[in-house]
């Protein structure tokens, strides 16, 4: 039973530090936006690679966790550029 209760351990602590805001688990750096992972720049404009957007900067995939500044996520699901 202790191997288990070390393994539910280790399970939640890695579950608590994927859900904790990047601003408090130090994830990204500085000049990322906070509301997008992985890290996006802070500039003018970001688009989706493969769109019509006219950047400066064009990304994947990314997490919404914030205001989305950059238009990302146009159906509200949490996921940008899908």
């Amino acid at each position: 039973m202790k191997y288990v209760v070390t393994l539910a351990s280790a399970a939640i602590a890695a579950f608590a530090f994927a859900i904790a805001t990047p601003a408090t688990a130090g994830a990204q750096p500085s000049n990322c936006h906070d509301s997008y992972i992985p890290c996006l720049p802070i500039v003018s404009d970001v688009d989706c690679e493969g769109g019509s957007g006219n950047g400066p900067v064009y990304t994947g995939r990314v997490q919404v966790v914030g205001p989305d500044d950059y238009r990302l996520d146009r159906d509200g699901d949490g996921i940008g550029c899908e």
